[in-house]
């Protein structure tokens, strides 16, 4: 695909829904509406002046927010023309419950299989999510005033509630510390250079459509040509200008109800630790790859407080594996290495081109059994996920949680690329039970636990020790389910205004 580039360079914020900017932190309450289109002209009316939240930062920073995406059943539902809803990717327009296979990769089997999801499957796949968001006392009132508004032209079939304990996951760790940092002054080059250091920044295209991604490449998205946009309501595509550009400065959502057994996690290794409590707690670090506060195994440091404040959180993140090659400090298989190996396109090693060579050539034996994962840069995630029903402590014990009580994570991940990042991360990384090199575990807390196809165990857990063999786990339960999920597209505001025209329509 070409790299032509104009000469304009900005980032339109005005056209970015905010959620990709901003993870709307400051408000606390949020719920997401899952909505069927009912009448599609009443739908589309209220999309053309949907009251969408922007990426410009605000000054003061608003009391309420609200964003919206659809999934392909929605896109044909608004009757958008076929072979404009073809030109999106194919696993947006399958979507995320499609087939077998898909599940099997996903990890949605057994207990997660999608026949069993509460939405996202069958007659609850949702067209349209709207997700709110407001501060403090505020939501019911900003959910009464948008259901009133969505009444005519939407159906709901499901209402999403959240918690307020967004910077600490059910489990009782904090959360939400790693993300990447993305290049919006696109200071980046636009070119597939190597990284021989792994680095926290990523380009713009890797989450924005319409920009160059990590390959000095344009993702490919629906193109239009001008006839078929009238009204000029979308802008040009940077490497076609002779085309509109209907994925510009959109994005896809991936969304997943993910219900967490607290109870179970804890009472199964209160088991593992025969109730020695200091190594119970040892144990949970060493699955997470953390401990509560969000202080990293691989980097400890004896300042890192609760990581809550901007500084704290990027001290937190500031580290790499490339000192824990056997995953002595965090294990091998830790949830936090799966999600994000922090690694270069090249194992680590001494300066020069000899070296470099040396090593891409696989010379290099303590190279070659470092480089067994694919390199980070090509796989990152943006998260903007929600937690949902009570709160927990980070004190949590082995104490049974409240009878009836569900609790866990909306997660919600925000990406380019559906296949070459969220689908990559979670069947290769998560689910996969050869990751780095590994048998007969998956991810600690994610893992389905169910024999991969070789038949070949995913219950266990192993976390090497400097002066012996591998400390293993075995049997883990499981300890989250999936129950609902879904692939959405997240337009820009031109491009969500243009789709409730009947342009879209096609002739």
């Amino acid at each position: 695909m070409s790299t032509h580039l104009s000469q304009d360079r900005s980032v339109e914020l005005n056209d970015v829904q905010g959620l990709v900017r901003f993870a709307h932190k400051h408000l606390t309450e949020a719920c997401f509406l899952l909505l069927r289109v009912k009448d599609p002209s009443a739908a589309r009316a209220w999309l053309a002046q949907a009251p969408v939240t922007s990426a410009i930062k605000a000054d003061p920073l608003p009391q309420t927010a609200l964003q919206v995406a659809f999934t392909s059943e929605g896109l044909r539902a608004l009757e958008v023309a076929p072979d404009l809803l073809a030109e999106f990717s194919a696993e947006f327009v399958a979507g995320m419950a499609s087939d077998a296979a898909r599940a099997r990769r996903l990890g949605d089997i057994g207990a997660n299989d999608p026949s069993g999801w509460q939405w996202g499957a069958g007659e609850r796949v949702p067209h349209v999510a709207v997700l709110l968001y407001a501060r403090s006392g505020r939501l019911a009132a900003w959910e009464q005033e948008i259901d009133a508004q969505c009444a005519a032209g939407f159906a709901r079939i499901e209402r999403l509630s959240t918690s307020d304990t967004q910077d600490v996951e059910p489990f009782g760790f904090v959360d939400g510390i790693s993300q990447p940092q993305i290049d919006w002054e696109r200071k980046r080059p636009v070119r597939d250079q190597d990284q021989i250091e792994y680095s926290n920044v990523s380009c713009l295209g890797e989450f924005l459509l319409g920009y160059p991604n990590e390959y000095g490449l344009y993702t490919a998205r629906p193109l239009l040509a001008p006839r078929n946009d009238p009204g000029g309501l979308l802008p040009r595509a940077e490497d076609a200008p002779d085309q509109a550009d209907l994925g510009r400065n959109g994005c896809y959502l991936v969304l997943r109800q993910l219900q967490q057994d607290v109870q179970g996690f804890w009472g199964e290794l209160d088991r593992q630790a025969d109730g020695d409590v200091d190594l119970r707690e040892q144990l949970a670090a060493a699955m997470v790859g953390r401990k509560k506060d969000g202080e990293p195994l691989v980097a400890p440091s004896k300042d890192s407080g609760a990581g809550n404040a901007p500084a704290q959180r990027s001290k937190l993140n500031d580290f790499t594996y490339e000192d824990d090659p056997r995953g002595v400090r965090c294990p091998l298989g830790a949830h936090i290495r799966r999600m994000n190996p922090r690694n270069a396109d090249l194992p680590p090693g001494p300066p020069g081109i000899l070296s470099r060579l040396w090593r891409m050539l696989g010379f290099n034996a303590a190279a070659r059994q470092q480089d067994l994962v694919a390199s980070t840069r090509f796989h990152r995630l943006l998260r903007r996920g929600r937690t949902f029903g009570a709160g927990v402590a980070p004190a949590l014990s082995a104490t049974p949680s409240s009878p009836g009580t569900e609790t866990g994570i909306y997660f919600i991940c925000l990406v380019a690329n559906i296949k070459r990042q969220f689908e990559f991360v979670q069947s290769a990384w998560l689910i996969g039970s050869k990751f780095a090199g590994l048998t007969g575990e998956s991810d600690p807390l994610l893992g389905h636990r169910l024999p991969d196809p070789g038949d070949s165990p995913t219950d266990g857990f192993s976390i090497p020790q400097a002066d012996g063999p591998d400390r293993r786990l075995t049997g883990l339960p499981r300890f989250v389910t999936v129950q609902g999920g879904a692939y959405f597209f997240l337009p820009g505001i031109r491009a969500l205004r243009y789709l409730a025209t009947t342009y879209s329509k096609g002739s």
